[in-house]
């Protein structure tokens, strides 16, 4: 930034008449001085609602933005069309103050207010040239100024001669939400945003909730889209034991503990088929019994039949020898390495109480009964086509979701962006918020590997409302549903930034909420929405939240940790719109 002082005296609009700690208030020693006029070639707007100005103070300046103007009660019953333009007025403005900047340094910006200007003090109109050089140090460091990746943003929306460039860095290092209601501008925010990463060589993933941002697929920047239930699926084995509970849901106490069994006894099956040349076995069609050595050197049979470990009247020792040599894998809960089909026939053979040393010859009746509606709900996921297709139940051509995410992440070609649609995936069983979560957790896992260290990622979210609930419960059952959470608590210093967008921030989770730290709202109505953002929002203020049940289409207030102040913008259309055009009546 340039230290060429901001005040100059042809922009001086008047002097400071009171200050109190959120304001002060500016004498306008006439009503002239308040026009718009032209400067070197800068229309200068003068003293408007909503501008910028500069106020010199003795060892700091300080950069304020006028909320509210008046008349005094005595010019105010004077005042007529003939008299407004022949007589001179005195208005007195509502000035919010900003931030505070070293007087001969304008640059070096103190983000605190450790003191106010004093009574006189001069007030100046601020330049487009100055302000925007704010703008685009916000969340740098001095070392870093001249490198920092920025994406050119919008412009002020009082003043579209005010462009706003920012910084990538300020924007998604603390994590980033794009909200307001619909048709406020939030499609086309996040399409700048897209745009913006990929000129500055970073990559980003999204998941599209409605495919709106397909047209970014005609781009080289772009990978082909993975449209789950279409031409990819999310492998079942990637999900964590905890998301496959909240599939099927088992019931507490009853239900749980059977599943559990079930599918220890199903990744034991696993790891004795993989290594299966290690050990002694005999095959007879569709039985395979595997001699396993226990403990006193003798060997006892191990009987998988149809791919299910029989347990119904066989030896528990060799069991327990096999559970103790894989009870890494076994009770790793962050995968699901079995096979899934062979599921509701293994719950079956868990309900053969322990006998002694050997399970009982003869059903438990009672744990059988009570897994009835478990076997349903679980025998309804796996027939069901579209979760078929979705968790690769049954794959034909589709692509390996977590292999095309680990490709686009380790390849060097221009890609930047790939999308992940959701367009085609049901709202039933909650599948969509175990879908992202599990997503979630996959990144949140890599970022705790450091893979994102060296080259950071943006991971969008959009429709992030109807992925980013608590948990997925229903009477018998509850199960958290927490990734994102964690992404956004941990990751920030691994390299991950999530980025989400919603129409209603009252229903994201507050522990997610709160980690973020940047802002950028579109016109919000509802009580509940702006009250969120303004908890979840240190830098938010009455005043400047005030401004958004007003704001028009592409208009937003940026807020954040990194701006010592909210600004006030107008969002630049993107090269690539997005699909998120309101169809229209037509008369017939």
């Amino acid at each position: 930034m340039s230290n060429i002082s901001p005040f100059n005296h042809t922009h001086f609009i008047g002097y400071i008449n009171q200050v109190t700690p959120q304001f002060v208030k500016v004498h306008f020693p006439s009503s002239v001085l308040m026009k718009s006029f032209s400067f070197y070639g800068e229309q200068l707007k003068g003293g408007l609602v909503g501008n910028y100005v500069v106020i010199e103070g003795e060892q700091f300046g300080f950069l304020g933005k006028i909320l509210e103007l008046n008349l005094p009660e005595k010019e105010r019953l004077e005042l007529s069309e003939k008299s407004f333009n022949t007589k001179e007025f005195h208005p007195v403005g509502k000035v919010e103050i900003l931030l505070s900047f070293e007087i001969f340094n304008p640059s070096k910006i103190d983000k605190g207010l450790n003191s106010l200007p004093v009574i006189g003090a001069k007030v100046f109109i601020c330049s487009s040239e100055f302000i925007k050089d704010y703008f685009k140090g916000f969340g740098v460091t001095e070392n870093d100024k001249n490198d920092a990746p920025t994406i050119d943003f919008g412009h002020l929306t009082y003043d579209k001669s005010t462009l706003i460039e920012l910084s990538q860095q300020a924007l998604f290092g603390r994590h980033c939400a794009i909200v307001g209601t619909t048709g406020g501008g939030k499609s086309y925010t996040i399409s700048k945003l897209l745009e913006g990463i990929v000129s500055n060589g970073s990559k980003t993933i999204i998941i599209d909730a409605t495919g709106e941002y397909n047209n970014h697929d005609e781009k080289d920047y772009s990978e082909e889209s993975l449209v789950l239930s279409v031409n990819s699926y999310f492998p079942y084995s990637r999900l964590s034991v905890s998301d496959l509970f909240a599939l099927f849901r088992p019931a507490g106490q009853v239900q749980q503990p059977i599943l559990l069994e079930a599918i220890k006894s199903l990744k034991i099956v696993h790891c004795l088929m993989r290594d299966k040349e290690q050990y002694e076995f005999t095959e007879d069609e569709n039985i395979i019994t595997f001699k396993i050595k226990i403990k006193d050197g003798s060997k006892k049979d191990l009987i998988i039949e149809k791919g299910c470990l029989k347990k119904q009247g066989n030896e528990i020792s060799p069991f327990d020898r096999c559970y103790f040599k894989y009870v890494d894998e076994i009770e790793d809960n962050t995968r699901s390495d079995f096979e899934i089909l062979n599921l509701i026939k293994q719950i079956q053979n868990e309900c053969f109480q322990i006998n002694g040393t050997k399970w009982n010859t003869y059903v438990d009746s009672r744990n059988s009964s009570n897994s009835t509606s478990l076997l349903m709900r679980i025998n309804n996921v796996l027939n069901n086509d579209s979760f078929k297709k979705i968790f690769g139940f049954q794959i034909n051509e589709e692509i390996d979701l977590i292999e095309a995410i680990n490709t686009f992440l380790q390849s060097d070609n221009k890609s930047s962006i790939l999308r992940i649609g959701f367009e085609k995936v049901p709202f039933n069983f909650q599948v969509r918020e175990i879908l992202a979560n599990a997503i979630g957790n996959y990144l949140l896992n890599q970022a705790r590997s450091e893979v994102f260290k060296d080259n950071p990622l943006v991971f969008f979210v959009d429709e992030a409302h109807q992925f980013l609930n608590k948990s997925v419960k229903d009477d018998y059952f509850e199960s958290e549903l927490n990734a994102f959470n964690s992404i956004a608590k941990e990751c920030r210093k691994y390299g991950l930034f999530l980025c989400i967008a919603t129409q209603m921030p009252r229903d994201i989770p507050n522990g997610t909420l709160s980690q973020i730290g940047t802002f950028i709202s579109h016109r919000l109505i509802n009580y509940q929405d702006k009250e969120a953002v303004a908890n979840a929002c240190s830098t938010a203020n009455r005043e400047t939240l005030a401004f958004l049940p007003v704001l028009g289409a592409g208009e937003a207030i940026l807020m954040g940790v990194d701006f010592p102040m909210p600004v006030m913008l107008k969002v630049k259309t993107p090269e690539i719109k997005p699909n998120s055009s309101t169809p229209l009546f037509k008369k017939r």
